[in-house]
């Protein structure tokens, strides 16, 4: 391959392109005003809560504002001037859509969050939702794993990948696919949202390292790519790196999410704990209380003889 047609293909990533390269366009705008909306939506939400009374921890909304941040960085921002060029940009995009967004996102519990601060009107539409076949058929964790993995193996090893960057509008889509996707992989293992299938800790644990071959898999097959995933507008060591990028960028998102996940159980077992040793002082209380009534000589009356009814005297013998 000539060094003209390799300034054409994969061209080099400057940190100029990456800081002021925004998007523009209908859509870009739109996918801003819905991010600038969500954001808006969940500070509102959160406004409302404390005029109950009723506090809402920092930690979820900073995780949520960066969930945010991250979708704007992936689909608007200088990153994303580059995936339609660039193999190693288009798999760092995918990324942030399909794994570090959703896991802020859950950690934000906007769902919690849309719950607590709704009317009861709104939050019996709410539950209807969550409730329904649909919702409990996606969320399914068998469900929600198969659609990540088919997913990711379908666009990147299948000519799904060429006909997305032939076709803006679907490459769209397949970056709202990408969002969905995720957060229905991830919010049954970081989620702190009400959900029909609660899985415990180990679960959440085999759960994850089942995602740990899919990566290695399409790791391998792009890092041994003979031909570029894109002939048209990428090089076989753009392609490489590429997967190589996200064979390993998987792998530590998947130690990371760990890492949150030990956190939860950790808090989770504390608090276990907590209601158990209350629970236990309670009964200890309950006993103490028994014994201090029986040493001052207090003890339940003694029930009333057979046949007897309270309120009448026993005749006595005839005179």
């Amino acid at each position: 391959m000539s060094s003209a047609a390799l300034g054409v293909l994969s061209p080099p990533v400057t940190l100029h392109g990456l800081l002021f390269g925004f998007q523009s366009g209908l859509i870009s705008y739109v996918g801003v005003g819905l991010e600038f909306c969500a954001v808006v939506w969940y500070f509102a939400c959160r406004h409302r809560l404390g005029g109950r009374g009723r506090h809402w921890t920092s930690g979820r909304t900073v995780a949520f504002v960066l969930g945010v941040v991250m979708i704007v960085i992936a689909t608007e921002s200088g990153l994303a001037s580059y995936d339609d060029s660039v193999f190693t940009m288009h798999v760092v995009q995918h990324l942030i859509l399909m794994n570090v967004a959703p896991i802020l996102l859950a950690l934000g519990a906007p769902v919690t969050l849309a719950l607590q601060a709704s009317r009861r009107r709104t939050q019996q539409r709410l539950l209807r939702l969550l409730h329904s076949r649909v919702v409990e058929t996606l969320t399914f964790p068998v469900v929600a794993a198969g659609i990540a993995y088919v997913t990711m193996i379908v666009y990147f090893l299948t000519p799904v990948y060429v006909f997305s960057e032939q076709h803006p509008l679907i490459h769209d889509l397949v970056h709202l696919h990408f969002l969905i996707a995720g957060c229905i992989y991830w919010w049954p293992v970081v989620g702190l949202d009400p959900s029909r299938w609660r899985l415990s800790y180990p679960a959440r644990l085999g759960y994850l390292a089942s995602g740990i071959p899919v990566n290695a898999i399409l790791g391998v097959a792009l890092t041994n790519q003979r031909l570029s995933i894109d002939s048209a507008i990428h090089t076989v060591a753009d392609t490489h790196a590429g997967g190589a990028i996200l064979w390993g960028g998987g792998e530590l998102l998947i130690v990371a999410a760990l890492g949150v996940m030990f956190v939860q159980w950790s808090n989770f077992d504390r608090r276990e704990s907590i209601r158990q040793d209350r629970r236990l002082d309670r009964e200890l209380a309950a006993e103490g209380a028994l014994l201090a009534g029986g040493s001052l000589g207090l003890r339940p009356p003694d029930p009333p003889p057979a046949g007897s009814e309270a309120g009448t005297s026993t005749p006595g013998p005839a005179g």
